[in-house]
């Protein structure tokens, strides 16, 4: 079997913003989380990535156009800077590994996913689409800019409402809660009889109507200046506010799903395959398993891999808390003790991968661990509530392809959110492995990234192994939870020790039941072979 490694890797994480400073604070059991106030003052706790683009800048700019970096810091969301930062990070750990990465033509791919996508933007987006509606619908209601409603308000007979059922007038609200529902039901009501309106509508499409005239190239530009004019002038003979299809940033189209993973492309030059990887907190796991799968398979030499989430947001941090999965106490809530619920944090994990053969006859340095297998499986059962058998299957998958049996693996860290779902992980690894298989659950230390948690979860776990050791949980001994700690009493606690050698693996499970289970062993040392 065609062995893989891992030659360059970048992090954007809590109170980590780059791979170096992550590396550092894993050596602290201390928790990154921080309070959120995304409500004001509330009880949650969350990840917030310690990130600044502008360090990148200079890389940018020694490769690309002036205007390139600011086009990036303008058009691009936090998600997709996240992973352009964490890619950068990545070329930097190999000299050399950019100019293979362009050299290899399309035997480069990209898999760079996303958990909940760019969900800052839309929320952000959407709140300004709320309110240019609501000052549009207001605007074109009002009477003066209404002549039906200034003769509905004049008392005269109006043929068109005959046979309407006004709604309910704003000012018939008594309940304050839900005046911004009457009030936009009122207005949209008005807005959609206005005469003016249809005559600004009429106008417009007239002007939208506009083709391009000669060559294409110029008259695309001309047109583009002429349909500009217009519409200004349009706007000053109506005095109306901005048409809320104006007030929508095309930035929800350039930070789509796929567009990390187009990013890395232009910006490493690469051409090779390119695509974004969805599977909740499993992204990174399947994105592992897919890059394995093609470098064995031939098709390339090496696969940019990730997963990147927004910020904590008042929406992605209130879904959880409704799907009853997220803590709310303003306590740090830690796997395998109380199981009081995870706590949501942002960032971003890039690794690149490639061929061990090749990329070390380069005289490249493969990095911590060497991956060997993925087993994914879905659970066929339940949206958020993990079976035991998908799960079970995906890690005898992968002990299977890696030709380890479970008795073998001498260390394990667990997807562990801090819910009941701790205590079914636990009783799945003693089933399959030995009472002496050293475990660990990371959550409690930098939060819950949708996608990129499981990426930050492995990438400390190589790099405990890179420097011979376990690092540090946020969990204390006395702190295990009593029923889990009747299954299974070896855990990594809150200091640090010696990495055991041997196999060793890791679980992820993903919201709609995507299961993801790795399986990695130590690089052989200096003047060793490997088995295969």
């Amino acid at each position: 079997m065609r062995r893989v490694g891992i030659f360059g890797w970048g992090v954007v994480a809590p109170r980590s913003p780059d791979i170096e400073t992550f590396a550092n604070n894993l050596d602290s059991s201390e928790s990154w989380l921080e309070p959120f106030n995304g409500f004001g003052p509330d009880n949650f706790l969350v990840g917030y990535p310690q990130f600044d683009f502008s360090v990148y800048r200079r890389w940018v700019d020694e490769r690309f156009k002036p205007n390139r970096f600011g086009q990036l810091e303008n058009k691009m969301g936090l998600p997709v800077q996240y992973a352009i930062g964490a890619f950068i990070q990545a070329l930097g750990q190999n000299p050399g590994l950019e100019e293979e990465l362009k050299r290899l033509g399309t035997e480069t791919h990209v898999y760079v996913g996303t958990g909940l996508g760019d969900l800052f933007t839309q929320y952000e987006e959407s709140l300004s689409l709320y309110r240019a509606q609501r000052h549009w619908n207001r605007f074109w209601s009002r009477p003066d800019n209404n002549s039906l409603r200034r003769r509905f308000e004049a008392g005269e007979t109006v043929a068109e409402l005959a046979d309407v059922e006004l709604p309910a007038e704003p000012d018939s609200a008594t309940d304050l809660d839900h005046r911004d529902a009457v009030e936009d039901t009122w207005w949209g009501f008005w807005t959609a009889l206005s005469p003016e309106l249809r005559q600004y509508l009429d106008e417009q499409r007239e002007i939208e109507g506009l083709a391009v005239q000669g060559s294409v190239e110029s008259g695309k530009l001309a047109l583009m200046k002429e349909k500009g004019r217009r519409l200004r002038r349009l706007q000053e003979k109506w005095q109306a506010p901005l048409p809320p299809w104006q007030a929508v940033s095309s930035n929800i189209i350039w930070n789509i799903d796929n567009i990390a993973a187009a990013q890395i492309t232009m910006l490493g030059q690469i051409t090779g395959m390119s695509l974004a990887v969805g599977a909740a907190c499993s992204t990174f796991g399947v994105t592992l398993k897919l890059a394995l799968d093609a470098i064995r398979r031939g098709e390339a030499k090496a696969v940019v891999i990730g997963a990147t989430d927004p910020p904590p947001s008042p929406l992605s941090v209130g879904a959880f808390y409704s799907a009853r999965v997220i803590s709310a106490d303003a306590q740090v809530s830690k796997p395998l003790t109380e199981l009081r619920g995870t706590h949501i944090a942002g960032g971003s994990v890039v690794w690149i991968l490639g061929d061990m053969e090749h990329m070390t006859g380069l005289g490249l340095r493969p990095l911590g661990l060497e991956p060997v297998s993925v087993g994914v499986t879905s659970d066929a059962d339940h949206i958020i509530t993990p079976s035991q058998e998908g799960p079970t299957t995906a890690m005898r998958m992968a002990l299977d392809a890696a030709s380890t049996r479970g008795g073998d693996v001498v260390s394990w860290d667990l997807h562990a959110t801090a819910t009941p779902g701790d205590f079914n992980e636990v009783e799945m690894v003693r089933k399959m492995m030995s009472e002496e298989v050293l475990v660990t659950a990371r959550k409690g230390t930098f939060g819950h990234g949708m996608s990129a948690g499981g990426g930050w979860e492995l990438t400390a776990q190589y790099l405990g192994y890179q420097r011979g050791a376990l690092y540090p949980t946020a969990l204390s001994q006395g702190e295990l939870n009593r029923e889990i700690g009747a299954v299974h009493d070896k855990f990594v606690f809150d200091s640090s020790c010696a990495a055991p050698d041997g196999a060793v693996g890791k679980m992820s499970m993903g919201v709609g039941g995507i299961n993801a289970a790795v399986v990695s062993r130590p690089l052989p040392k200096m003047g060793e072979e490997s088995d295969d």
